[in-house]
């Protein structure tokens, strides 16, 4: 089983996975705020030939359901652009979170353009690495807070190979219960290809995407560590930098 981190500091990703033990790492390869497309990373070579795992998260503000063509279209073009920093990487996908539209009444238009984003990439020979969409925590008419709808969107991409990130602490505030989510959330994708890792400041079912360590959260620790014995995935913690390697440690205590 590897576990790790989300790099906190870009400049050196490998050497932070090093000092932390970690046997997978994820980053950015663009401001997760901004819109520009991504640069050659100065160390690509080092990360490329590490025997550290690598996955790239996505920009924030990807979001490629909305009906709305001037944030579509850039979502689009961002997915690919960071699809491909990702596959110089060596990285072995793109989290992409599951984006959200206005109202229920758009809801099917943004199943159809996620579908959109997989055929029409399919047709440039499809993405150099496999796109998994994450959970998300909150939105009454998110795309992928409730398992009924990521459902319905796997009814829309799951043909082209989509993979899936399972969030525990998005699923915690999205009103997912975590007992046996791995075994309904398979139910429905068919696979868990990366866990995001972390804990919840908030109470269940709140809508709220506030990350925290296991020490410090509304999740028990052990449910935690029952998700990642049972996923069967590389897992990834974005819990407070303070308490990383608390959390970590944790994991390599209780998990076997």
């Amino acid at each position: 089983m590897k576990i790790g981190a989300h790099v906190r500091l870009d400049s050196d990703p490998i050497g932070f996975g090093e000092r932390l033990g970690a046997d997978v790492i994820q980053l950015f390869v663009v401001d997760p705020q901004g819109w520009d497309k991504p640069a050659p990373h100065p160390r690509a070579a080092e990360i490329k030939a590490s025997p550290i795992d690598v996955v790239v998260h996505s920009s924030y503000q990807i979001n490629v359901a909305s009906v709305n063509n001037r944030l579509r279209m850039p979502s689009r073009n961002a997915v690919a652009q960071q699809a491909k920093a990702a596959a110089e990487l060596g990285a072995f996908g793109l989290v992409v979170h599951g984006g959200h539209v206005r109202s229920d009444a758009e809801m099917v238009e943004g199943f159809v353009n996620w579908r959109k984003l997989f055929q029409r990439q399919a047709e440039k020979g499809g993405f150099p690495v496999p796109i998994l969409i994450e959970n998300t925590a909150g939105g009454s008419h998110a795309m992928a807070r409730y398992f009924d709808d990521i459902g319905r969107l796997w009814d829309a991409v799951g043909e082209f190979g989509a993979g899936f990130c399972l969030d525990t602490c998005h699923a915690w505030a999205g009103g997912e219960e975590l007992v046996g989510i791995v075994e309904r959330i398979k139910a429905i994708t068919g696979r868990i290809d990366l866990v995001h890792l972390n804990s919840s400041r908030d109470a269940f079912d709140s809508g709220a995407d506030r990350h925290a360590n296991f020490a410090d959260g509304t999740i028990e620790p052990e449910l935690l560590a029952e998700v990642c014995r049972t996923a069967d995935a590389p897992v990834i913690l974005e819990t407070p930098a303070e308490g990383v390697a608390e959390d970590l440690k944790y994991l390599r205590e209780h998990v076997g």
